[in-house]
């Protein structure tokens, strides 16, 4: 069965037709050509599918794409700011070397907005905890954890 469904991408209101059982990442990926997403396992254990439902980090390779009707998404592509300029939070994790092969860093740059809109200053422990269903082969969390607190020291502002 096919439905159409609306709701608001990046900013913008999306009307899509899919069938009742797409998953949010096929839709994202497949239909709206939004290729940020990736999808390492399929099975909500990785983490590198993250993107935000009404400010909420959700793999999306679990996320029924019907259920996004009427609600808010957030991809990496949404975090774009004018002139293509990254985001303060993409900036940091260039910056602090928590990105190398940047499989999963679109899912570990949106669980930290996750986080930073609802704890701007996160302790390690916090960071940790918000980050621990997205999973990283190549950087180490060392530097990703770094890239975090550079994210809400950057967010805070000076001092």
């Amino acid at each position: 069965m096919r439905r159409t469904i609306s709701f608001f991408l990046n900013g913008s209101e999306v009307n899509v037709t899919l069938k009742d059982h797409m998953r949010l990442i096929d839709c994202l990926r497949e239909t709206l050509n939004l290729t940020g997403t990736k999808e390492g396992c399929g099975e909500g254990e990785c983490g590198a599918c993250t993107v935000l439902v009404d400010g909420q980090a959700v793999n999306s390779c679990l996320y029924p794409a019907p259920e996004a009707e009427g609600k808010n998404v957030l991809t990496i592509e949404g975090l774009q700011g004018s002139e293509n300029r990254l985001s303060f939070i993409q900036k940091a994790f260039v910056e602090l070397g928590a990105i190398q092969c940047g499989f999963c860093t679109p899912g570990m740059i949106l669980a930290t907005k996750a986080l930073l809109d609802s704890n701007p200053d996160p302790s390690d422990q916090d960071i940790r905890a918000a980050l621990q269903g997205n999973l990283c082969r190549c950087t180490g969390y060392v530097q990703i954890v770094e890239a975090v607190k550079q994210a809400a020291e950057n967010m805070r502002g000076p001092e």
